[in-house]
């Protein structure tokens, strides 16, 4: 990529992007006196230090935001064991069923979890996101497009909270999601981003939470699929901050790698 291409793929996408991100800030500043939950799905190793750019865009909106009324949980440090595929097997759907129910009143002091894995894995945390949840009265998920979908670790949390769509839309029951609104913001390199958003408000909606555009938005660096440069990938981090004009965490990154590169 030239840096022809650069300019213009900044002049382009800067506006685009600040506008989301603007349009995401004022929605929730505007409902301030609503409770806000940021779940960060993206990762990295243990040992790296490195925040991932979806967290980095979560971690800017709770500085603006304030703490007070904002929480941040970064999902995949949670010890979340997989969905054991309760809705369909061969006794049908017997996925949140009451006999699922988390008999713990300090990790299901509503008494809403069902979920037959969080029964079976004593050491499992999804509560910790559920219980959350519950409180909150607007949920954003934060994840990286990993082969043209949302990462793994926001897949399999959603697989794991399925009992809440199960229990109004097979059981009959209460939808506990219907007075919340949620929100998607991804970021990927070259492919697929906006379709994944679409695709995950839907699937947001099944779960009966409210979709309002206003919290959703995917940032890519670039719209060519084949475009798998080394160079680009280098690239893609410092045109993402200067994109989001994170200024202040565009400085505090040269100054780590600045410090790094001393290092014998």
């Amino acid at each position: 990529m030239t840096f022809c291409h650069i300019k213009k793929r900044c002049e382009k996408y800067n506006i685009y992007v600040m506008d989301k991100l603007k349009r995401l800030y004022n929605y929730l500043k505007k409902n301030n006196k609503k409770k806000v939950l940021f779940l960060t799905t993206s990762n990295r190793w243990s040992g790296d230090k490195e925040l991932p750019k979806s967290s980095i865009i979560a971690e800017e909106l709770m500085k603006k935001l304030g703490g007070d009324r904002c929480q941040i949980i970064n999902v995949a440090k949670l010890k979340i064991f997989t969905c054991e595929g309760n809705v369909s097997t061969k006794r049908g759907n017997t996925c949140g069923l009451k006999d699922a129910k988390l008999n713990d009143k300090e990790k299901n002091p509503t008494g809403h979890i069902r979920c037959w894995a969080s029964l079976n894995n004593k050491s499992d945390e999804m509560y910790k996101v559920a219980n959350a949840i519950f409180d909150a009265d607007i949920v954003i998920f934060f994840g990286s497009i990993r082969w043209g979908k949302m990462n793994a670790i926001y897949t399999s949390l959603i697989e794991r909270l399925t009992w809440l769509e199960n229990r109004h839309t097979t059981l009959g029951e209460s939808n506990l999601l219907k007075d919340k609104e949620v929100g998607v913001v991804a970021v990927g390199h070259n492919w697929n981003g906006e379709e994944s958003v679409k695709l995950e408000k839907e699937v947001l909606s099944f779960f009966g939470f409210k979709t309002p555009n206003q919290l959703s938005f995917n940032w890519q660096f670039l719209k060519n699929a084949n475009d798998e440069s080394k160079k680009g990938y280098v690239e893609e981090f410092g045109e993402f901050l200067k994109d989001f004009n994170f200024v202040e965490t565009l400085q505090e990154s040269i100054i780590r790698f600045r410090e790094w590169i001393k290092k014998p």
